[in-house]
């Protein structure tokens, strides 16, 4: 029996067509009339009538809208709210949206959220939603690597979290209940790309961290061979795409000595990327621990553009090891720059047969072409053909 819908206050009713076709377009014929209660009036439009171009969405009742086009199967009406709500998405209801978009599995509202947190952290950070996201979801940020926020200012802002969140779960404001409230988003904090300054003033005097991780914290920021901590030290600020790097020697040799000068490469690249490391020699004398510096100069301009002492630990083999800078380094095409590393330890493996040009081919970017020149001066003897700095790890 077909009849014509009715739609009462605080009550969707919904219309399911006959398969194969939708309830916003074409003809219908009543198959179901149910009704769902609202807290407020939602849909006050939808009936047989309005055709999806016609369909009124607001911001008071387009998620209760996706919510009910989701349970009862409109994709045309749930297109409509998505549409709306990307059009209408902003760094300061970003986190919001995005937990409305994993709640409703909605990957493309989620993804286009993530991009706006990546662009606007901070903005998004300091909005009132954010202290409103579940732990998976702020877990989810967390874990990325493009975020473009200090890591102390991100630190910050996971505390006003972590006291929100004790609110939410009526515990004490208190060290231990911001601390077991954060879970395993407290592993996902960066703590390696801060500065010691940064550390000091802030998570140290936290009271979030066990006075164990701030000593370890501490010794690696001041001391080497760096004590193993166990947080990520992967630079994240503004990369964008997977990693990628090259290899510029096609052989390894042992034997490369170190005496305190600097093993240096010079390259050009003929687009712009981020360099975030190196890839190292390590001993040839089985698992050793390295001190090292390293650097990235604009060579023209004699001006250091981003430099880290740190330190790695080898395991004997010819594997290169990776060495990370704090913060990403942009490399603009057609420039020159000089790659430096100085390292303190024991004779290491070094590269031979080395290549003057190495390009890079993704499936999705254009190619990445390197191309290397050897140093004015000693180098510890690293040329274009043999020595250390075998690889060059960076985003594009």
């Amino acid at each position: 029996m077909v009849s014509k819908p009715v739609i009462l206050h605080h009550t969707v009713t919904f219309l399911c067509q006959k398969r194969h076709d939708f309830c916003l377009n074409g003809h219908f014929e009543l198959l179901e009339i149910i009704r769902a209660s609202l807290a407020f009036p939602a849909l006050p439009t939808l009936g047989p009538e309005k055709r999806k171009d016609e369909v009124q969405i607001g911001p008071e009742t387009v998620m209760t809208t996706l919510y009910t086009a989701k349970k009862y199967a409109v994709p045309a009406l749930e297109a409509h709210c998505v549409d709306f709500l990307t059009k209408h998405l902003r760094a300061d209801n970003a986190f919001m949206l995005l937990t409305q978009a994993r709640l409703f599995d909605e990957p493309q509202l989620a993804s286009l959220c993530l991009d706006t947190i990546d662009k606007s952290t901070m903005d998004a950070i300091s909005a009132e939603g954010f202290t409103d996201i579940d732990i998976d979801t702020l877990c989810a940020v967390l874990e990325r690597d493009t975020l473009s926020i200090r890591e102390s200012r991100l630190f910050g802002a996971v505390v006003r979290w972590a006291e929100a969140e004790c609110q939410r779960q009526q515990l004490p404001v208190t060290f231990g209940n911001k601390q077991k409230v954060l879970g395993r988003a407290l592993s996902l904090i960066r703590f390696p790309l801060m500065t010691i300054e940064e550390f000091a003033a802030g998570p140290a005097q936290s009271g979030i961290l066990s006075d164990r991780e701030v000593v370890n914290l501490f010794l690696h920021f001041t001391v080497n061979p760096k004590p193993k901590v166990d947080y990520i030290d992967r630079p994240r600020c503004c990369l964008r795409g997977k990693e990628c790097s090259i290899n510029r020697f096609q052989q390894v040799e042992s034997r490369w000595g170190y005496s305190g000068t600097s093993d240096r490469i010079r390259f050009t690249v003929n687009r712009r990327i981020s360099i975030v490391g190196f890839g190292l020699y390590g001993s040839i004398h089985g698992p050793t621990d390295y001190q090292v510096n390293i650097q990235i100069i604009d060579y023209e301009k004699n001006q250091t553009l981003g430099q880290n002492d740190t330190g790695f630990s080898c395991d004997g083999t010819a594997s290169t090891f990776r060495v990370m800078f704090k913060e990403p380094i942009e490399i603009l095409p057609t420039v020159c720059y000089t790659a430096c590393a100085t390292l303190k330890g024991p004779d290491s493996h070094y590269g031979t047969k080395g290549l003057k040009k190495v390009i890079h081919e993704s499936p999705t970017a254009s190619k990445t072409c390197f191309v290397f020149y050897s140093s004015p001066g000693n180098n510890n003897g690293t040329s274009i053909e043999d020595g250390q700095i075998p690889e060059i790890i960076f985003y594009t």
